[in-house]
C-alpha cells in the first residue's frame, strides 16, 4: 500500500488570487489554509450532490500537477525536498503563459490551456526529472494500481521510468474541478462552471510558481506547506 506522508509538486495560483478562490469554493476546500469552504449556490442548484461530485479532487486541493504524489525515498527528507524546490524555482527560465478555459478532459471538468504551450510542456518535464530522485522505486502494488493493461505502450514505459504514466509527451496540464461525469450530467455542470469562470475575466494565466503539497495520512487532504515564485 502507498506509504505516508506523501508529497507532490504542483502549480497553485497564489493564496490571494481569484483563480484560487474560484477553485477552493467549487471544491469546498482551501489547500492554503486547510479550511472547509462553502460551495457556491449555483453549484448546489445545478447538482444537489455537488459534495459527492467533487469528493476526489477535494482530497488534493485545487492545483495543476507537475510532479505526481510520492512518498520520499529512503534517506530523503522534507527539508531537503523544500530546499530543492527553492533552488529549482530560483533558476531563470521562460515563464509559461496559457489561455485558460474550462472544459471536459477524460470525463471530468477542469481548467485547461485552450491550446498547447511548448514552454509549459518543457517546464513540466523539467519538474519530473528534477524531483525524481526523491521518489522511491515503483512497487509492484503501486504499478498494478495504475492498471498498466489500460495504458499505451509509451505510458507504461513512462510509468516504469518515472513512476507515473502521464508525463513528457503524455502530460496534459489541468486543474481539476469535478470527478468523472457521464455525458448527460456533464453538460449543465460544464455550462455553470464556464459561466463562473468567465466572471473572473482571466484571459491569461502565468504558470509562475511552484507549490509543495503534503498529505499526512490516508484520511488527510493535501495541504500546501511551501510555495516559491519562479525566477525569470
Amino acid at each position: 500500500m502507498t506509504g505516508f506522508p506523501r508529497y507532490a509538486i504542483y502549480f497553485a495560483a497564489g493564496s490571494d488570487s481569484a483563480l484560487t478562490r474560484f477553485g477552493a469554493e467549487l471544491l469546498g476546500y482551501d489547500a492554503y489554509t486547510g479550511d472547509e469552504v462553502s460551495f457556491p449556490h449555483e453549484a448546489l442548484h445545478v447538482a444537489p450532490d455537488w459534495r459527492d461530485i467533487t469528493a476526489d479532487p477535494r482530497k488534493y486541493g485545487f492545483h495543476g500537477t507537475l510532479k505526481a504524489p510520492m512518498t520520499l525515498a529512503s534517506g530523503k527528507t522534507e527539508t531537503e525536498l523544500a530546499a530543492v524546490c527553492a533552488a529549482f524555482a530560483g533558476k531563470a527560465r521562460p515563464i509559461p503563459v496559457v489561455r485558460p478555459v474550462v472544459d471536459s478532459i477524460s470525463g471530468f471538468i477542469a481548467v485547461i490551456p485552450a491550446e498547447p504551450v511548448g514552454a509549459l510542456q518543457e517546464f513540466a518535464a523539467e519538474c519530473v526529472r528534477e524531483f525524481d530522485s526523491f521518489r522511491p522505486d515503483l512497487t509492484a502494488e503501486d504499478r498494478a494500481r495504475r492498471k498498466p493493461d489500460k495504458l499505451s505502450e509509451r505510458q507504461r514505459d513512462y510509468l516504469d521510468r518515472w513512476g507515473y504514466p502521464y508525463v513528457m509527451e503524455e502530460f496534459r496540464f489541468h486543474m481539476t474541478l469535478t470527478g468523472r461525469l457521464d455525458a448527460e450530467r456533464r453538460g449543465p455542470i460544464l455550462e455553470m462552471l464556464r459561466a463562473r469562470f468567465a466572471a473572473l475575466q482571466l484571459d491569461a494565466l502565468a504558470i509562475d510558481r511552484l507549490a509543495l503539497f503534503k498529505q499526512d495520512d490516508a484520511t488527510a487532504r493535501f495541504r500546501i506547506i511551501g510555495e516559491w515564485a519562479l525566477a525569470q
